[in-house]
């Protein structure tokens, strides 16, 4: 028998459907996932009616996710889904209700790039609105994580990542006017990497 939670979620990243589940987002209507992939974390929001928007640097993902959309929900407009960067998104400022961007930011090349696609994602949200972002940090690793400069560190995992700290996130949620709607919360997996879920809202 079809898992029907899987049917209904997909593979949603398990953050994301804590705030569903809480009802955090039940007043949303436009949602853009910036990243999006192939449109995992945007089964729940095609379903049910949501305005859903996405970009990713892979023509190959926004194919798929346009073929997810025209499945799950054929009214939603299939040029809602563009080959951008999260830095050079194709939207006017306040435009959604929702910004999802998962696994990301820690592909930032730098300090400046990273603040390019946050500042970018963060314009295209309106006030009132939410980001709801993953990303590596090294909050329980800081030890074990080697220093290659610009931000970015190798991880013991053998991968490259721009890291964030809790310091960081809370300077930027201040400068930036945000208000944590959730504390900021980080996965170690076995001290290989660390994952960060960082939740503001616009005010």
């Amino acid at each position: 028998m079809e898992n029907n939670l899987q049917q209904l979620y997909g593979n949603i990243d398990i953050y994301l459907f804590d705030q569903l589940l809480k009802g955090r987002f039940d007043n949303v209507k436009k949602v853009l996932d910036a990243g999006c992939g192939s449109g995992r974390n945007l089964i729940y929001f095609l379903r049910n009616g949501f305005e859903v928007y996405g970009v990713d640097l892979d023509p190959e993902a926004i194919a798929a996710v346009q073929n997810l959309s025209r499945s799950l929900a054929p009214n939603n407009p299939l040029t809602n889904f563009s080959i951008a960067a999260a830095e050079e998104l194709p939207f006017e400022a306040g435009f959604f209700d929702l910004v999802i961007c998962s696994a990301v930011l820690h592909f930032a090349r730098n300090e400046n790039h990273f603040d390019q696609m946050l500042r970018a994602i963060w314009r295209a949200t309106k006030p009132g609105g939410y980001l709801f972002a993953r990303l590596a940090s090294d909050i329980g690793i800081e030890t074990l994580v080697q220093g290659l400069g610009n931000g970015c560190y190798l991880l013991p995992d053998g991968s490259e990542r721009f890291l964030v700290n809790e310091q960081l996130l809370l300077n930027y949620t201040n400068e930036l006017n945000g208000l944590l709607f959730e504390p900021i919360k980080t996965t170690n997996v076995q001290g290989l990497r660390c994952m960060t879920t960082w939740c503001m809202q616009k005010q």
